[in-house]
């Protein structure tokens, strides 16, 4: 048995940029602090708590977590229907790897409540997958392995039987911090970063790809 493990913004969906906007509007709107989408960039991965501090401490703004966090939610919520798209090939390679009768699993540092709204805007469901691990998961977030540790152990799988698929240079480290194998989506960072992280393979997106025996 092997299993395919994805992390959800950047390799499911393309969604890296609606929660910056959403972030920056609502640093704007809560206290008037013109962030840019650009500042975020150091801290995509690791999870919204993350994302959202490491900003809060570069421009020394007090967060109230986990409040604000859904706050910065609400509004991603309101901004992705209809603007959300699945990364290209993706929704095809998942079904070709469920038709294999592999495991899959969504392993995301995101909250239970975003992972939620991207999958409705993709059009899928938890249960299409065999487990569904999120930052709320775990203690430790990525870069370090606990999250795709936790998911090959949901799909009763060894971690050298895994691929994951991954974004950002935090995820790639994660997963290879795990043992396993690494396919880095060059849909935010570039291939030479994600290369360098230690990716096995880097794709633009899924298109025409298959699952591997």
């Amino acid at each position: 048995m092997k299993a395919y493990l994805y992390d959800m913004d950047g390799v499911l969906c393309d969604s890296e940029a609606f929660i910056a906007e959403a972030a920056c509007r609502w640093f704007k709107q809560q206290h008037g602090v013109p962030v840019q989408p650009s500042d975020f960039e150091p801290f995509v991965g690791t999870g919204e708590d993350r994302y959202l501090g490491g900003v809060a401490e570069k421009y020394g703004v007090p967060l109230n977590l986990p409040q604000d966090k859904q706050d910065v939610y609400d509004i991603y919520a309101r901004i992705v229907p209809g603007r959300m798209t699945p990364i290209a090939g993706v929704i095809p390679f998942i079904r070709a790897v469920r038709n294999q009768g592999w495991r899959q699993a969504v392993a995301t540092s995101a909250d239970p409540f975003k992972m939620k709204v991207n999958l409705a805007a993709l059009g899928l469901r938890a249960d299409d997958f065999d487990a569904c691990v999120t930052g709320a998961d775990v203690e430790n977030k990525k870069p370090a392995p606990d999250i795709f540790l936790e998911a090959a152990r949901a799909c009763g799988v060894a971690p050298e039987a895994c691929t994951v698929f991954e974004d950002a240079v935090n995820g790639v480290k994660a997963a290879k911090a795990a043992g396993m194998r690494c396919v880095a989506i060059a849909s935010f960072f570039t291939p030479e970063l994600l290369r360098t992280a230690g990716a096995d393979d880097v794709w633009n997106d899924f298109l025409g790809k298959q699952p591997w025996s």
